[in-house]
């Protein structure tokens, strides 16, 4: 029998709701869990927020179910009849599920508004609307931090509005609190000067808040997420087919396929000779990220605009071709910068939103020795700053561009309205107050830095960049090992020990980059007995010295002693162990971001014997 063609159908965001909460959609359990990481939800947020054409999803009618189902991802259990099985969309409706109810674990999600940020910067040009995330993880007070992002006044302040309070349904009594809360420390008292008039301002503000949150409610429910439907009497072969040839996607025309045709149109000139020479006459720049982006939010800053979609087309296009040359130069400068910093690939670097700050303030460093010196170590000092501060987590090109501006300036000496010089408190990035270092409880649970994981991968920059030596032949971490695939992300403590015990190994402080070897069986052994029967080491100094470069705290490493234990006795003694390793681990590198972050040269010595010497001298004065 002929099937008739399909033609997508309307369906809005608070239809599609209704349907998840009744339990009438359910998914085929053949898709994969929810793999959209936290830049990719606040896309899709930032698209219907903005009211923007998204893609059609695909469902299957049901009758009975042909597939063994599940519900999408914390939407409720429900005895309902299942109406429609979600073969294409699962991505889409489980971040707009989860993150309108904002219930992911790791992140909180909210609306940025300009308009009511009272720290915004003042280079910062756009007042659109943003979704940003807010990592979240529990301290060890069992709180989750950070505290302000439960706290609607510290939220309202930044200009942060919760998603939660944007979903479909009939949740009034919700925002009326919330907004109540973020307002109440601004509501004026009876007995305070003109208070008639600050209270008709305050209730003005109370009502433009209220509005606002109204305006994109409605946005978001009668957003408009299409749907092909498949009839219910599709056989389950056909159904599989039609999964499979809509989850396979061609290559589409790229921004800089756009522009380098509106270039070689007007100019006459090809672009891709211009990429091909920049590629033979500096290789090393290929390696932190594709070269068209690297070549246009470069240019942009040059031109200062903002290194993101609409700077790039707003640039002069004969400006961005007079100005090649020195846009090369700067990227020629900035790769070698990370090379000395110990980042070696794009793959190990924490964030990309760097990449272009770095290259267009080459721009404007001087040649002179003193001075290029003198701002290398303010590029420096920003570079670890932005690996350890939230300050790229969110709006990472107008955060780079508003960095860019304040960096900019005091290179080349300028001066505020009022007078006074340009200095590192007036970058964001640099700005303690603004944003803080990140904390020992924040890096204590950060994740495997094989992610992209900018904490994570911060941490293992650090090793890199004292030089991570091998532990079995002591030879020093190279791009060239990471390309030939002879390093590996390592557990320094034994995977299979710790998973014995149910404790997560899978942490950025225990992992190191070496160079892997065949597994034993190590699930009953120490850390360092399993490291001395996997690498055919020589003597214990170079040993030290290799583990050194790790970071490793080699006396927490001699941990051990599990014969004759009994289960529990074991699996205490391994939490302890583990616990003390990383506590260590982590009071070393917060050492290293320290000097890191004031443009200072690290080595693993110095940072072991000044944090054992803190620590002896703290065990003394306690004692006392």
């Amino acid at each position: 029998m002929k099937m008739p063609s399909s033609s997508a159908q309307d369906r809005q965001v608070q239809v599609w709701f209704q349907r998840i909460q009744n339990g009438e959609i359910k998914l085929p359990r053949f898709q994969r869990h929810q793999a959209w990481d936290k830049n990719r939800i606040c896309s899709l947020l930032d698209t219907v927020t903005k009211n923007l054409p998204l893609g059609v999803t695909l469902l299957l009618n049901v009758n009975e179910e042909q597939f063994v189902s599940r519900y999408l991802a914390t939407a409720p259990e429900t005895s309902v009849r299942v109406t429609e099985h979600l073969l294409d969309g699962q991505q889409r409706l489980t971040a707009l599920w989860r993150t309108l109810h904002n219930n992911y674990q790791d992140a909180t999600y909210f609306l940025y508004l300009p308009l009511f940020d009272q720290n915004k910067e003042t280079s910062q040009e756009s007042d659109e609307s943003e979704i940003w995330h807010v990592s979240r993880w529990v301290n060890k007070n069992n709180a989750k931090m950070p505290l302000w992002a439960d706290i609607p006044q510290n939220c309202l302040s930044r200009g942060l509005i919760p998603m939660q309070l944007f979903r479909p349904g009939d949740i009034a009594s919700e925002i009326d609190a919330w907004v109540d809360s973020a307002l109440a420390v601004s509501k004026p008292k009876p007995s305070a000067e003109e208070f008639e008039a600050l209270l008709t301002q305050w209730m003005e503000q109370k009502n433009q808040v209220k509005t606002t949150i109204r305006d994109f409610r409605e946005t978001i429910a009668h957003f408009n997420l299409p749907y092909l439907a498949l009839p219910a009497q599709t056989s389950k072969d056909t159904a599989l087919q039609v999964f499979i040839n809509m989850n396979t996607n061609s290559k589409p025309l790229s921004q800089y396929d756009i522009i380098r045709a509106e270039i070689e149109g007007v100019k006459g000139v090809s672009l891709d000779d211009y990429q091909h020479q920049l590629n033979a006459t500096h290789p090393n720049i290929q390696y932190y990220y594709e070269l068209p982006f690297l070549i246009l939010a470069t240019s942009a800053l040059i031109q200062n605009k903002l290194p993101n979609q609409k700077g790039m087309w707003d640039m002069s296009k004969d400006e961005m071709v007079n100005n090649w040359d020195k846009m090369t130069d700067g990227l020629s400068k900035m790769a070698l910068l990370l090379e000395s910093q110990g980042i070696p690939d794009r793959d190990r670097l924490p964030t990309n939103a760097v990449l272009a700050v770095i290259a267009a303030l080459y721009v404007y460093i001087p040649e002179t020795l003193d001075q290029r010196g003198k701002f290398e170590t303010l590029l420096k000092k920003y570079l670890w700053s932005s690996f350890f501060t939230n300050r790229y987590e969110n709006a990472a090109a107008t955060h780079a561009y508003s960095d860019f501006v304040a960096l900019k300036n005091i290179i080349e000496g300028k001066q505020k309205k009022d007078g006074v010089p340009w200095d590192e408190s007036d970058v964001p990035v640099l700005n303690r107050e603004l944003h803080p270092l990140a904390t020992e409880d924040e890096l204590l649970r950060v994740g495997w830095p094989k992610r992209e994981n900018i904490r994570g991968r911060a941490i293992l920059a650090i090793f890199s960049k004292l030089g991570a030596y091998d532990f079995a032949d002591g030879a020093q971490l190279t791009r060239a090992q990471l390309l030939s695939g002879k390093r590996h992300y390592h557990h320094v403590f034994p995977e299979a020990l710790l998973t014995e015990f149910g404790i997560d190994s899978w942490l950025a402080l225990n992992c190191a980059l070496i160079t892997d070897k065949t597994n034993l069986n190590i699930s009953n052994k120490d850390p360092l007995s399993y490291l001395k029967e996997r690498y055919n080491w020589t003597s214990e100094d170079i040993v030290n010295d290799r583990l050194k470069s790790h970071l490793i705290p080699i006396q927490e490493l001699r941990s051990g002693g599990y014969d004759g234990l009994t289960e529990n006795e074991k699996q205490e003694k391994v939490k302890q162990d583990f616990k003390n390793f990383i506590q260590k681990r982590v009071a070393y590198v917060i050492k290293a971001v320290e000097l890191l972050v004031e443009g200072r040269d690290i080595h693993a010595s110095d940072i072991i014997n000044t944090v054992e010497n803190a620590q002896s001298t703290n065990m003394d004065s306690t004692s006392i």
